[in-house]
């Protein structure tokens, strides 16, 4: 069994150059210094620029109707939000952020609520 030694050799990364020298920076037919408004592929900059702005990605929350469905058929059951928790194994905040609209939708969770309350719930879309 041989042993396995450390290398303590230092590694060092550098960006490759160009193969032809400063004028195979200008490939493509785009001038150097980021005149061009075209990525390489021909898509213009300013279209993929005006998508992204930098606004933060939404996740879907649980729509109007499945928090009103919530609320009346535990209501109708008797049941506060805490009770129907412990009923279904879970934090009583679920329940509260579901009711609230907070809660990112879960359909294995709904239906889990669905055969506690014994009404049908409306699901989101896959």
């Amino acid at each position: 069994m041989s042993h396995i030694a450390q290398d303590w050799e230092p590694v060092v990364l550098r960006k490759n150059k160009p193969a032809g020298g400063a004028a195979a920076g200008a490939a493509g037919g785009a001038p150097k210094g980021g005149t061009s408004k075209q990525t390489t592929t021909g898509v213009d900059i300013r279209k993929l620029e005006a998508d992204d702005d930098d606004a933060p990605m939404r996740l879907p929350t649980v729509s109007q109707d499945l928090r009103v469905a919530i609320a009346q058929a535990r209501q109708a059951k008797g049941m506060s939000q805490k009770d129907l928790a412990a009923k279904l194994m879970i934090p009583a905040k679920t329940i509260q952020e579901y009711e609230a609209g907070k809660a990112i939708p879960n359909n294995a969770l709904i239906a889990k609520i669905e055969r506690n309350l014994g009404c049908k719930l409306p699901r989101n879309s896959k």
